[in-house]
């Protein structure tokens, strides 16, 4: 399933396409997804505009002029083409061909700006729902924790957020309510980085003794840091196992053997 990285990669992909355009036009080939299109689902987004396009963790939200938030996740095997006219576009560098199969294509929006976004997932893993903007931060998709790429998720408040857990460790980070976007991946390249067990509990790791950082990171000892956390300088690359994902620039260059942003 794609995470925190890979859907930003696709949401930078997708903001030229979308944002300040109006949906001239909304086909939905199908009425179920994951679960079942919003009510009207078509009808609610022709005429109204993405004022931004933004990600929680591993969500798409459009901010409608209408009032309303599209969200979007794209499950398993979703991804999205972008036509405009009759050339397609390649969302960015890291742009990898998915399923040509027209029969999965489950939604398109033909946008102002020209473009043709099309929704396609053969396994209908993936899903689309309107909320009230209003309501948003109290919607239960989005009772989840913080982003790790926020500067204020730090050693500390992931050492907080796990007091008293005895969960594997592994399973402490896979936990949307402690830290939002992280999934198997990533959370494994973490704990190989740190040459720590999965099955590690928590409460061992935060009890541990900080470890030298990697000297590639140029991150420094901090003792209030948890062993397997240990809390990166700020520098201009962003390497995701070695700083859980602090990062200045934020661009992705996903290199053979590490990613940094």
């Amino acid at each position: 399933m794609p995470e925190l990285p890979e859907v930003e990669t696709v949401r930078r992909g997708l903001a030229p396409a979308m944002e300040r355009a109006v949906f001239l036009a909304v086909q939905a080939h199908r009425e179920d997804l994951r679960w079942p299109l919003p009510e009207n689902f078509a009808r609610r987004l022709v005429g109204a505009s993405v004022e931004a396009l933004r990600r929680r963790a591993k969500y798409l939200l459009a901010d409608l002029s209408s009032g309303e938030v599209l969200i979007m996740h794209l499950g398993m095997s979703g991804s999205f083409r972008v036509l405009n006219g009759v050339a397609e576009n390649t969302p960015g560098e890291f742009h990898l061909a998915r399923s040509r199969a027209f029969a999965h294509d489950h939604v398109v929006f033909r946008m102002s700006s020209g473009a043709t976004v099309t929704f396609n997932d053969p396994r209908r893993f993936g899903f689309m729902l309107l909320v009230p903007g209003a309501e948003l931060a109290t919607h239960p998709l989005m009772r989840i924790g913080p982003e790790p790429l926020d500067r204020a998720f730090t050693a500390a408040r992931l050492a907080k957020a796990c007091a008293g857990k005895s969960t594997s460790l592994k399973a402490a980070l896979l936990d949307q309510k402690i830290v939002a976007g992280l999934g198997n991946i990533y959370v494994c390249e973490a704990l190989n980085r740190f040459s720590t067990s999965s099955a590690s509990t928590i409460a061992r790791a935060a009890a541990a003794r900080p470890a030298a950082a990697p000297a590639s990171c140029g991150a420094s000892r901090r003792t209030a840091a948890p062993r397997s956390f240990v809390p990166c300088a700020r520098t201009e690359k962003f390497r995701c196992a070695a700083c859980l994902m602090h990062s200045t620039d934020r661009q992705p260059n996903n290199s053979r053997g590490r990613h940094e942003l």
